[in-house]
């Protein structure tokens, strides 16, 4: 992941020795934080529940990296919905990451309960605890969800609108909480607005699994593939090596960034068609062909119908530089999405 990031800012993170506390830490972007923190020599403990991330995230990293890289690491099994697991740890710790989350819309409208309690009070949980160990910093996953029914493109940070589903609503209430937090106490967070972020590490099964890493294995598996709606609908899909860079610059910004939040994207719409299209065409070049056309169903609740970041505020402040625009990063991922095919079908 390291060999993704700029030269300049690699060397710098890689002068920067902390300890840095990375929350959902078996998950798809988690994995991805602890592998680029640990290939900068950085040490690292990780926190998670495995509620949607996986032990074999983390193994990935572990034999990728080596053993040296790995003695960096600690992992504490906790769920952040429990005072005492997020007390412990932020322990000693310089840089919180924090990235636990119940993420997806649909899962959000079926068990809005659950992911309150995950999404609002562990996210509170995490940020008093690391506010009153003294942590310098904290960085948090928030969501271009927040933006909801706000129909101007491209989005931009100060222009919001009323949240579509209770996943929103969330991800919305995090960001009241740090703003709070910051007023009350002094105590200031930099939220990242993730834009439908994939790579390597997604995972592609279950109902409630992303889009990209969902149509590239039913491709693989020559299994249909839904639509929902006419396929207009857009998004600023947004390789995992971006929110990568989003939050190591976060982390080691100037005091000026300290209580903002910032989309982390690329900044362009891909349309659902294009995307199908595009998958289709990477598979291809790759002796994969996926000869079906696909289904369509009816709009899905709760999503909205186009999404596009200004990165703008992002640049300006933390320095970010996205690396990866779709293609790219449909390029970067599709081996490991592969692999992964090949694994589950011989296990």
């Amino acid at each position: 992941m390291t060999h993704l990031l700029p030269n300049d800012f690699a060397r710098q993170i890689a002068g920067t020795k902390a300890t840095w506390l990375v929350t959902g830490a078996a998950g798809f972007i988690g994995s991805n934080l602890i592998e680029a923190l640990l290939d900068l020599g950085q040490h690292v403990i990780g926190l998670d529940n495995f509620m949607t991330g996986h032990r074999r995230n983390l193994e990935e990293v572990r034999g990728k990296l080596g053993e040296d890289a790995w003695a960096r690491f600690r992992f504490i099994e906790g769920d952040i919905r429990d005072r005492a697991a997020c007390e412990l740890a932020v322990d000693g710790v310089d840089i919180v990451l924090h990235q636990a989350a119940l993420g997806s819309v649909p899962r959000s409208i079926a068990d809005p309960l659950t992911s309150h309690d995950v999404n609002v009070t562990g996210f509170l949980n995490m940020l008093d605890a690391a506010r009153r160990a003294g942590v310098p910093r904290f960085v948090y996953a928030a969501s271009s969800s927040t933006y909801g029914d706000e129909p101007n493109l491209p989005k931009q940070e100060e222009r919001i609108g009323n949240p579509l589903s209770p996943y929103a609503v969330t991800k919305l209430v995090n960001e009241i909480y740090a703003a709070v937090y910051a007023r009350s106490y002094g105590y200031r967070a930099i939220g990242l607005r993730y834009f439908n972020v994939f790579g390597p590490r997604q995972d592609p099964n279950g109902p409630y699994a992303a889009v990209i890493p969902k149509w590239t294995a039913a491709m693989i598996a020559d299994e249909p593939i839904v639509i929902n709606g006419d396929g207009s609908t857009s998004r600023d899909f947004c390789f995992v090596a971006n929110a990568v860079q989003a939050n190591l610059r976060a982390a080691v910004a100037p005091d000026a960034a300290l209580g903002e939040v910032f989309n982390v994207a690329v900044g362009q719409r891909t349309t659902l068609n294009e995307l199908f299209s595009l998958l289709r065409d990477s598979l291809g070049r790759r002796q994969v062909h996926y000869g079906r056309e696909p289904h369509h169903a009816e709009f899905r609740a709760g999503d909205v119908r186009h999404s596009e970041a200004d990165v703008g505020k992002a640049v300006r402040m933390l320095g970010y530089a996205p690396t990866h625009a779709i293609r790219d990063g449909v390029e970067d991922a599709l081996p490991w999405y592969l692999e992964s095919a090949r694994t589950i079908q011989t296990s």
